[in-house]
């Protein structure tokens, strides 16, 4: 998910009660929510799309989850120490347990894998020890509707407590609400995958419900039948309980060797999990995922494959 959604997290945990454990709580669950996205430096030493095959990986893994915490907590813990010694320290701040700022700096980082596995991207919640994706295919990566839930429930409970009330309820109301908003969509998410669709023709055998940036009701229906096509209703724009719809673009035989053309090309398949190979225009081959497939926009998560002549598919 996007850093604003991971964020709100952290701030309506806090909001929840888990700040009064102790002082530099908020920072702790808030930047610890966001933590294992410092993968995504490596966009300073990679180039491309080898990127696809390091991010949501080794910092979204086991190790890293205890370890990003840990130094979280140091950091933290250092400078509260630092901010006393210079006689700076604010006077309203709780003391601050490094024990406490470790739970919560865990927390809140437990909840930056939980969120970035709901999206159709995926995660490898075991690097190192696998590097298998997991996919939720619930919510689009940036969920407006669950925005405008937390960020209204952190004001609320902000602003209460100002005024001396009750804050930790609303906070806790929307965690409940939030919770029941990705139920939900996790459902309609089960029905689309597994259900719509499946008795018509070209009959699936790999089923990807995609959800929409703002029609979170609705899903983007990509199947891939069994001759390796893949096939989606977005494409076309008509509805999938009409039929599915191919991509209007030449089709190549997918290399079966295209992840040792480069390193872009590694990376591109490991992280792929709809791969199809398209003819460019010199003949060549470009590789693309089908969940990421847009006709008017098709620069995005592609990897060219100059060296490679396409072979082309037989009309279905």
């Amino acid at each position: 998910m996007d850093n604003l959604t991971h964020s709100l997290v952290g701030a309506l945990l806090g909001q929840a009660g888990l700040k009064r454990k102790t002082g530099l709580a908020m920072p702790a669950l808030i930047i610890g929510a966001n933590l294992p996205d410092v993968d995504a430096a490596c966009f300073f030493w990679l180039e491309g799309q080898e990127h696809l095959g390091f991010r949501r990986g080794i910092t979204h893994g086991p190790p890293a989850l205890v370890l990003l915490p840990l130094i979280l907590a140091g950091l933290l813990w250092g400078y509260d120490r630092w901010q006393t010694k210079r006689g700076k320290r604010p006077e309203g701040r709780l003391p601050v347990s490094f024990k406490w700022l470790f739970l919560l700096s865990f927390i809140g980082c437990l909840t930056h894998p939980a969120l970035d596995w709901l999206n159709v991207y995926g995660i490898r919640l075991l690097e190192p020890f696998s590097s298998q994706w997991f996919y939720g295919d619930t919510l689009f990566i940036i969920d407006v509707w669950l925005w405008a839930l937390m960020g209204f429930a952190t004001w609320f409970s902000l602003r209460r407590e100002k005024r001396g009330g009750d804050w930790m309820k609303p906070a806790r109301v929307a965690i409940a609400l939030a919770l029941a908003y990705i139920g939900l969509n996790g459902a309609i998410t089960h029905y689309y995958e597994s259900v719509k669709g499946t008795l018509l023709e070209p009959y699936p055998t790999i089923a990807i419900a995609s959800p929409p940036p703002l029609a979170f009701w609705v899903r983007e229906r990509i199947i891939q039948t069994e001759d390796g096509r893949w096939y989606s209703n977005a494409w076309t724009g008509e509805n999938i309980g009409y039929g599915y719809h191919a991509q209007d673009a030449a089709l190549c035989r997918l290399p079966a060797d295209a992840a040792q053309e480069s390193d872009e090309a590694g990376a591109f398949m490991l992280w792929a999990r709809a791969p199809f190979a398209e003819r460019a225009d010199d003949g060549s081959v470009i590789l693309r995922d089908a969940r990421f497939y847009d006709p008017r926009a098709r620069d995005r998560f592609s990897v060219a494959l100059p060296q490679v002549e396409c072979k082309e598919l037989p009309s279905p």
